[in-house]
């Protein structure tokens, strides 16, 4: 019962983090660190293309995400919304 009840109390913790790829609003995207902001970017690129995005490729849909946050966008966009390949 304790190894279940440990189990449970540490996939608690995890659940509340959920990498939403290109759905990940703006508001959201600025507040992560740049190794989530990655996680985030991707799987959009995947989710769209079926296939892993070159370390060149994530690099600038990350700088493209964050750019169009800071100017553009507004907390509510998602970074699916920034111009990328």
């Amino acid at each position: 019962m304790a190894a279940g009840m440990a189990a449970a109390i540490s996939l608690a913790g995890c659940s509340s983090v959920i990498n939403q790829g290109g759905d990940t609003t703006c508001k959201e995207y600025l507040t992560q660190d740049e190794a989530t902001q990655n996680e985030a970017v991707i799987k959009m690129l995947k989710d769209e293309n079926q296939q892993d995005p070159s370390g060149l490729q994530s690099t600038a849909a990350r700088n493209s995400a964050l750019a169009y946050c800071k100017t553009l966008g507004n907390e509510n966009s998602k970074i699916k919304e920034a111009p990328h390949l």
